[in-house]
């Protein structure tokens, strides 16, 4: 067969990962590992669900043998191997959308770099950074041909037939002079040991090792074959064995990641439903936290037994970030993924285990309150999706969010925001649609801080469509600053009589500006501007529509924002003293516009605003 290309990409990716990641090459080892282990996941669920695999003889185990003189390493294992079809999709071409995203995320940042390759399934060509020729012998399970994939990682790929005893993957690696540091058994021993420690599969080496001849005063080289990994599932010990290095390295087995995870919660239920859960929480948010194709953190196991970790229904999608195992002694073996969602032992784990996750997140925020800022600086926003989607959660994820606030520096929580409500308050407030800056000067604020009251930034573009539906904290009504009702906290008994003083300069001002606005009235929320417009309770803000629409939302209804007018602003008593004046009608546009832009809003017609504003000029010059 005529020697074939790598698909484009392919070639690519392996240039990047040769020339990015070179300071941190070890970590083919722990990709190859994984991969083996993958392989080993799959056969052991199908000899036990399979009828044609069921009387397969399988005793999983992964070997690598180190050839100090031939140069070579090799990882092989039993598992559930590949035919030829599957060298080719799997090896010379990439189906997966996730090695396009593997490329654009590429930092140029080795060590950062090389968590990523785990994350993206492109694992296998890191082996290229410590070979300069691999060759692949694969046997498929249930298949009595096996067949050869051999590669430079330069000028493309061969397959040809081969010969292979039992089904599974033998990978030889011809070391170059980059790999020759991991022709050692002691360093491969370290390796195996730091990132694959907890492997749920033996890994055997086979090498030269040294051992002292007493009598001959010297040192012999003996071929021995040894177990170099724990090879147990950890998760299943009682967390009093367990020390956070045990828990520490289990992460780092099971996500790739080099850094120690935030913190970690390890749950044995035993009852009516048995299980035993451990979730991490990465240190750091992964890459992919806000893609649609995220990869799932959670693996699924059924009395020990690896059945997927890809289904989404696992967590809810909020809490994608979680790193992570589910045990189940209850679940069927050969539970297939369409059944999972409407699976009555799965939906009783994920109840459960949501609550247990966000309960202790309450225990990590009232006892470590340090780390749990660490925490929210990654993960706030997924936090606020769970109040949007999780209706049954929501309490409990109010007091979890954290919020920037007119008060604070920093983040506070709602909890400490009521405790610092003024004593005739009546509300809690915050305030959307907006960058921060944009919000912090915002004229909605002003007579708020004159009130010494509280108001939280909400500058998350999605904050409003989250706090629309939520109208109490705990006892106390959560009102936006945005909306047209006042507040009682804000009501003043002069209200009427501003407001009858005021009519022949409203209805002046609504005349002019006609169908642009729904209102115009007095304000009582303004202390240093002229005007602001506001939004009626079950209307999105001009913000949120302008959002919608670059969405993609065209056929949206517009809704008329109302136009409040301070009526103690020197600009309004003006005004007020000459309604007929020409200037009346600029004046009114000109307020309009430039509630407009304190919004953020881009105004319809600049050049008219322009026009206007010269004429002003020209008049008060």
């Amino acid at each position: 067969m005529p020697k074939q290309e790598f698909q484009t990409e392919v070639s690519q990716l392996l240039q990047l990962i040769i020339h990015s990641l070179y300071s941190h090459p070890e970590i083919f080892l722990r990709e190859l590992i994984s991969n083996s282990s993958d392989a080993l996941d799959k056969l052991r669920y199908l000899t036990l669900t399979d009828e044609s695999l069921k009387t397969l003889d399988f005793s999983p185990r992964i070997d690598l043998t180190l050839d100090e003189a031939a140069n070579t390493l090799t990882v092989a294992d039993n598992g559930i191997g590949m035919n030829e079809q599957d060298l080719i999709h799997n090896i010379g071409t990439i189906a997966r959308s996730g090695t396009r995203n593997f490329l654009s995320q590429l930092s140029g940042d080795a060590k950062k770099d090389s968590n990523l390759i785990g994350q993206f399934g492109v694992g296998f060509y890191s082996a290229f950074m410590v070979a300069d020729q691999i060759e692949v012998i694969s046997r498929k399970a249930g298949e009595e041909q096996a067949w050869k994939w051999t590669s430079d990682g330069k000028t493309g790929f061969d397959i040809e037939p081969a010969e292979r005893g039992t089904q599974g993957t033998t990978v030889t690696l011809h070391l170059n002079d980059e790999g020759k540091q991991y022709a050692n058994g002691w360093r491969l021993q370290e390796i195996v040991r730091k990132y694959s420690n907890h492997i749920a599969f033996p890994i055997f080496l086979t090498y030269d090792k040294s051992e002292w001849n007493a009598e001959e005063k010297k040192s012999d080289k003996v071929r021995t074959t040894e177990q170099v990994n724990a090879a147990s599932a950890l998760w299943r010990r009682s967390k009093s064995e367990l020390t956070d290095d045990d828990y520490k390295e289990l992460y780092k087995s099971l996500t790739g990641d080099s850094e120690d995870p935030l913190f970690w919660f390890h749950t044995k239920a035993e009852g009516s439903l048995e299980y035993t859960t451990l979730f991490f929480i990465p240190a750091k948010a992964p890459l992919d936290l806000f893609h649609a194709d995220y990869k799932v953190g959670v693996k699924l196991y059924v009395k020990r037994v690896f059945i997927l970790d890809d289904s989404k229904d696992l967590l809810p999608q909020y809490l994608r970030f979680v790193r992570g195992i589910i045990d189940s002694e209850d679940l069927p073996l050969n539970v297939s993924r369409e059944l999972l969602q409407q699976n009555r032992v799965l939906t009783s784990i994920r109840t459960a285990s949501v609550k247990k996750i966000l309960s202790e997140l309450k225990n990590v925020a009232a006892n470590e309150p340090a780390k749990y800022l660490e925490f929210v600086g990654q993960y706030n926003r997924p936090l606020k999706e769970g109040l949007y989607s999780d209706y049954a959660n929501r309490d409990t994820l109010l007091d979890l969010v954290r919020f920037k606030s007119t008060r604070v520096e920093g983040l506070t929580s709602l909890a400490e925001v009521k405790s610092r409500m003024q004593p005739e308050q009546k509300s809690l407030y915050y305030i959307t649609g907006g960058s921060e800056s944009l919000l912090r000067t915002s004229p909605l604020l002003e007579i708020y801080k004159r009130k010494d009251i509280e108001v939280l930034i909400l500058d998350d573009d999605f904050d409003e469509i989250v706090f629309a539906g939520i109208d109490k904290y705990d006892d106390v009504d959560l009102k936006s600053v945005n909306k047209a009702s006042t507040s009682d906290d804000l009501k003043s008994d002069s209200e009427p009589d501003q407001a009858e003083a005021l009519k022949p300069l409203l209805d002046k001002l609504k005349a002019t500006l006609g169908d642009r606005v729904k209102d115009v009235r007095a304000s009582v929320r303004l202390a240093d501007s002229p005007s602001v417009i506001v939004s009626d309770e079950e209307e999105p803000s001009l913000q949120m529509q302008q959002m919608l629409r670059a969405m993609g939302q065209k056929e949206l209804p517009t809704p008329k924002p109302t136009l409040e007018i301070n009526p103690d602003h020197e600009i309004v008593k003006k005004l007020l003293a000459r309604p007929s004046d020409p200037l009346t009608q600029d004046a009114a546009w000109l307020l309009f516009d430039q509630a407009l832009l304190m919004e953020g809003v881009a105004l319809q017609d600049p050049a008219s605003f322009v026009q206007r504003l010269n004429r002003v000029l020209e008049q008060s010059i």
